[in-house]
């Protein structure tokens, strides 16, 4: 569902993604892992096709995300690490703004807006402004903008960033659930929530994959460490 090849991304001099390839198959949960600074966003944010790569091909449900962007961008839910939103507009009113720009027709659009409102916990504060929401309400909301359309590929940059415990178990249960019917490319800082959420890792360093695989292929590889000692075996740091 997700081909890369030989990505790379310069600013200016500086190569933030280097020759990166991977594939994500159908109906895969994927860990995006890196330190901070690694690519890791660049790499999401071309897919979603807000950025334009310097060179490398790239595909998303068989549509060329450079010749063909629109038709990609209507098989992909992105949500972004900090989520552009409106902070004038209701919780209701940005998604029904948004289920328009993605096509929804007007019965589509109250289905679809009540099925991610329950399923991202935002039925309190579906009438709220959201300039007045928490940090981790704003996530909530981004998720949901993601699930509107149904696409089949999901690509979320740290969904439960801002999120207290309780609220990280329920989307890490929302992840899983959601696995079963999109393929899925998630980039987080919480490496026990790739292990619990995803099928395949992943991980990225100065801009290029250096270790990519299904966990169990991974951690067997790795003479059976865990994601994090694995982490920071790979690339030196001990957070992402």
């Amino acid at each position: 569902m997700i081909v890369v090849e030989h990505l790379t991304k310069y600013y200016g001099e500086y190569p933030a993604v280097r020759d990166v390839t991977f594939e994500v198959p159908k109906g895969r949960v994927v860990g995006f892992l890196g330190p901070n600074g690694a690519g890791k966003s660049t790499t999401m944010r071309i897919l979603a096709g807000f950025l334009t790569a310097t060179s490398g091909r790239a595909s998303i449900a068989g549509k060329d995300v450079f010749s063909d962007p629109i038709a990609v961008r209507r098989n992909i839910g992105y949500m972004p690490e900090s989520c552009p939103l409106y902070p004038e507009l209701r919780v209701e009113e940005y998604l029904k703004f948004r289920a328009g720009l993605k096509g929804l027709g007007w019965g589509a659009r109250r289905k679809r807006i009540d099925y991610v409102v329950e399923r991202c916990w935002l039925k309190d504060v579906r009438r709220q402004l959201i300039g007045t929401l928490s940090k981790g309400y704003r996530q909530r909301v981004g998720l949901a903008d993601s699930l509107l359309a149904d696409p089949p590929v999901l690509i979320l940059d740290e969904p439960t960033a801002g999120l207290d415990p309780t609220q990280i178990r329920e989307t890490r249960k929302l992840i899983r659930e959601l696995g079963r019917e999109h393929t899925m490319l998630l980039s987080t800082h919480i490496l026990s929530e790739v292990e619990m959420a995803c099928d395949s890792v992943i991980i990225i360093y100065q801009g290029q994959v250096i270790e990519d695989g299904t966990l169990e292929a991974v951690r067997h590889k790795h003479k059976n460490q865990n994601l994090e000692e694995i982490f920071v075996r790979l690339t030196g740091q001990e957070g992402i």
